[in-house]
């Protein structure tokens, strides 16, 4: 029996019954300083959250009731650690003039929990700014429902500002003639290519060139067990860290 804090934060569970929510839920009962109070599937009224005296929320849902979820969360007073995706510019702008209504409360909104994946990407991110190219190439189990992943985006998003920052151009890339999607997608102008494969969880590729020399970055979940310290991290951190952070690198002292 796993032995309980004093007073262990009170955590409740959106999305209990998916297979991301599940972890979650054993994570959370096996943390010494969480207990869980909800665990809500599909259907459930979120009025469950305010009667169970949740603390934080932990939403692992889907992309079409994670807006009305956090702002439940926010509006009563709950920290939210959000692994949803589907939060566009739009969404994030509307969430930050919310919790600007709730100074003391803390959102987390993370593309990925793997805390090797995070390291990855920040990683990655840093020594774009020496190579001349980079691409990326993420694969995934083929029931993911987006393409590229969240995870993906955000590896772009960050290795095209660190290479913006220091002026390096863009790839170069002589292409003129092609299938369409044969260059994958363009993020921020990096190229991102995605795999769907039966047999798959989360894996990553995040490829650098320069003249002679190649470096690659890569990241393998095998289990969606690798996510939850990330998940239980951010539960710990989300209420020392009031508004919106968007990546779980935010939490990480990672001196770069």
């Amino acid at each position: 029996m796993t032995e309980q804090h004093p007073d262990p934060s009170r955590v409740a569970v959106l999305g209990a019954n998916g297979r991301m929510g599940a972890e979650a839920v054993k994570a959370i009962e096996a943390a010494a300083d969480m207990t869980l109070v909800a665990a809500l599937g599909r259907g459930d009224s979120l009025d469950q959250l305010a009667a169970s005296g949740a603390e934080f929320v932990v939403d692992l849902t889907v992309p079409e009731s994670t807006e009305a979820n956090v702002r439940y969360a926010v509006e009563h007073g709950m920290h939210a650690v959000v692994g949803t995706t589907g939060w566009d510019a739009t969404r994030l702008a509307a969430l930050e003039a919310l919790l600007a209504e709730h100074p003391e409360t803390g959102v987390l909104i993370a593309p990925n929990f793997a805390l090797g994946s995070v390291l990855a990407s920040a990683f990655a991110a840093k020594a774009a700014q020496y190579f001349e190219s980079v691409e990326i190439i993420e694969l995934h189990h083929p029931d993911k429902v987006d393409a590229p992943s969240g995870t993906a985006v955000r590896t772009a998003q960050l290795i095209a500002a660190e290479r913006a920052a220091a002026n390096v151009p863009a790839s170069p890339d002589a292409t003129t003639s092609e299938l369409a999607g044969a260059r994958g997608c363009d993020v921020d102008g990096v190229r991102i290519h995605s795999v769907r494969l039966r047999g798959l969880v989360a894996h990553q590729e995040v490829l650098l060139g320069g003249p002679g020399e190649q470096l690659t970055f890569r990241h393998d979940s095998f289990d969606r067990a690798s996510f939850m310290p990330g998940v239980l991290l951010g539960v710990r951190k989300v209420a020392a860290n009031p508004g919106l952070t968007v990546g779980l690198d935010g939490y990480l002292d990672l001196g770069l």
